[in-house]
């Protein structure tokens, strides 16, 4: 099968979906498997992480250089490119089926002017971006998105062969959200992350030599994107409320720093006096990450929205038990197997999970950590998923 991704940047960095892709790729034999994937990208052509990319990258975003006018800058924000529909239409029908992910930029709206009606069967991930948190949070950019669903998204998901949800939950989220454009198919799909590598001494090592300060204290563990999506805030005022009464325990807070959020957090452990307890290590990647998984107490992700969560399934594929809000739509089954304790997304939620695990005894957490290796084996191996979604998508091809 020769499948194209549709997406918006091959950026590491950028979150879970390009993440899910190259594992998923490397779980069905990588370059020399049956599956021979390429992507369509809104990157500038000379972007660096272009390069750390084992599949073919058509990068059709624009240079941004010199100064350009409001209404071009606007443009480029969105992620225009006069290329994109003239390379779809020129190069689409090379493939036996296409997948877009994610909405709300310039990609899954060209695939809008191109896909729908064509001889190419298409599939759309919508990545969480459907859910109700966005309207809430931001109505006056969700009335932009209507306007966007009606001009290309709508349109886009109706003409798919379906559309994907990684859970129960992410689906039943996304229902009414938009209006007009009629109904699309749906599908629940498994997604996963990849099984972590056998824990040795040079992982643990790699990770100490990224916190230094830490060197052997126990730790919590907050591993993803500093932004304020992820509640980093919330946990930090919970972790001051209730580790004053476990001064053994400190908090690891690792991830890419995207929208400069980090010193005003930084500011408000300071305030809250936890500042020295509280250890930054930017994003830390490959031994370094599978050594904070493994060696942390728990895992922390106090999100108000994920529709999966990579991170997540890769602390369960650990051992590590996972301590969640509510709105991490993979919840119910963390809780159903016992895998981690889950909680609203506020300061109250937060500090919840936080007394309940310090709470629990030794053994109890013990057990936590084998449910969570075994419900990662059940249902979040990448190794299993991966396959099952090619099979998917030839069943409806």
């Amino acid at each position: 099968m020769k499948l194209l991704h549709i997406i918006a940047t091959a950026n590491p960095e950028s979150g879970g979906p390009i993440e899910g892709i190259l594992r998923q790729n490397e779980a069905c034999g990588g370059r020399d498997g049956p599956v021979k994937r390429e992507f369509a990208t809104l990157d500038p052509p000379d972007s660096p992480h272009l390069a750390r990319v084992p599949m073919p990258v058509h990068a059709l975003g624009g240079r941004k250089t010199g100064w350009r006018p409001p209404w071009r800058q606007a443009l480029e924000h969105y992620g225009w490119s006069p290329d994109y529909v003239p390379w779809l239409r020129d190069n689409v029908g090379r493939f036996d089926a296409v997948i877009v992910h994610g909405l709300w930029n310039y990609a899954p709206f060209a695939a809008s002017r191109v896909l729908p009606g064509g001889p190419v069967p298409y599939f759309v991930f919508t990545h969480g971006m459907m859910d109700p948190w966005f309207r809430e949070t931001y109505p006056l950019k969700h009335l932009a998105k209507q306007g966007f669903w009606l001009a290309g998204e709508g349109r886009l998901l109706a003409g798919a062969r379906s559309v994907f949800f990684t859970c129960e939950e992410e689906r039943r989220k996304a229902r009414g959200q938009f209006w007009g454009r009629g109904a699309y198919r749906e599908t629940v799909v498994g997604y996963g992350a990849a099984p972590p590598p056998p824990r040795t001494p040079a992982l643990d090592a790699a990770f100490r030599a990224a916190a230094p300060a830490l060197k052997d204290r126990p730790y919590l563990l907050f591993l993803s994107r500093i932004h304020p999506k992820k509640g980093s805030n919330l946990l930090i005022e919970a972790f001051a409320a209730v580790a004053i009464n476990h001064p053994g325990t400190d908090l690891v807070m690792a991830g890419p720093d995207q929208t400069g959020w980090r010193t005003e957090l930084e500011a408000l452990a300071d305030r809250l006096g936890v500042a020295d307890r509280i250890h930054w290590t930017g994003p830390i990647y490959g031994d370094a990450k599978w050594g904070a998984l493994y060696g942390a107490k728990a895992f922390v992700l106090t999100s108000h929205q994920e529709n999966f969560g990579i991170a997540v399934a890769e602390a369960l594929g650990c051992g590590t038990p996972v301590l969640i809000s509510d709105k991490i739509d993979i919840w119910r089954e963390i809780e159903g197997a016992g895998a981690g304790l889950v909680a609203p997304d506020t300061v109250e939620g937060a500090c919840n999970l936080l007394t309940r695990w310090f709470a629990l005894p030794h053994d109890k957490k013990t057990h936590m950590g084998e449910s969570a290796r075994t419900l990662f084996n059940d249902q979040f191996n990448v190794t299993c998923t991966g396959p099952a979604l090619i099979k998917t998508i030839e069943g409806l091809v």
